[in-house]
């Protein structure tokens, strides 16, 4: 806990069972009251290497997607009466050291929602990640904050916290399963005005660490240029796309989930 708030790290993973362990040594237990994962149907021992670490595991019978994934992650800490919720990817892609900070940024009431930036130190190329994938995040950010009107430094990092506040209100049910559920988020964050903050995060590109190809990329700027340009009209009240109106589903708290090993 900190400030009395109750913190919980949630993993969405997919073939993890590499970096798992690493990732999750790193985690300050003094803070961080529960850990879980939820295994989208990995194909390899992703959840048997949780279940032997002691982390609570959710395991998807079929691969639902990233979205899906982080879905059932949220439903999991909210059950578990989570005020702070850190999404952290078990890929250790993203340094677990960070999350006192993080953490600290929702407690004391400061923001509602904080983003582990890549880009704020400039340690994304010094970190290996591909000058392609630099490039194609420096030209999104900068549509995203025209469209959006804001000056984050980046969109498109997957360490972020949330306090349960927001993870309550947003309308994330009718968020995509797939990777663009990212962008759909944070735009939701914006539309209902929460306070949103960012750290400066270094960041590790190796073999073991999960990265979605060049199709996949491709596919993923194309539903970023969408969302920003469905946030800009919703927000001008022009035209309001599903995920903003106002009988928009929520997340599931009810919702069934698969635990394993229990």
């Amino acid at each position: 806990m900190i400030n009395e708030k109750k913190v919980v790290v949630i993993m969405p993973a997919y073939n993890a069972e590499k970096t798992l362990e690493k990732t999750f040594s790193e985690i300050y237990k003094g803070i961080v009251d529960s850990v879980i994962l939820v295994d989208d149907n990995s194909l390899d021992n992703t959840k048997e290497v949780a279940k032997k670490l002691g982390i609570t595991t959710i395991v998807h019978k079929n691969n639902l997607g990233y979205g899906a994934n982080q879905k059932s992650c949220y439903i999991a800490a909210l059950k578990e009466n989570a005020d702070i919720i850190i999404m952290l990817h078990p890929d250790y892609q993203y340094t677990p050291k960070l999350i006192p900070a993080m953490a600290s940024m929702i407690a004391f009431g400061e923001y509602d929602v904080v983003i582990a930036s890549r880009i704020l130190t400039g340690s994304a190329l010094r970190g290996g990640m591909p000058f392609y994938k630099y490039i194609s995040n420096r030209f999104l950010t900068m549509f995203q904050n025209l469209f959006n009107g804001k000056r984050l430094s980046e969109y498109h990092s997957g360490f972020r916290a949330f306090s349960s506040t927001v993870l309550k209100t947003l309308p994330l049910g009718e968020c995509d399963n797939d990777f663009i559920f990212d962008n759909q988020m944070l735009s939701l964050a914006f539309y209902y005005s929460f306070k949103i903050g960012e750290i400066s995060c270094p960041t590790k590109y190796f073999p073991d660490a999960s990265s979605i190809n060049l199709k996949r990329s491709i596919e993923y700027g194309l539903g970023v240029l969408g969302v920003s340009l469905a946030y800009f009209l919703a927000n001008l009240g022009v035209y309001c796309s599903k995920i903003y109106k106002k009988d928009a589903k929520k997340l599931d708290i009810n919702a069934k989930l698969e635990y394993y090993g229990k």
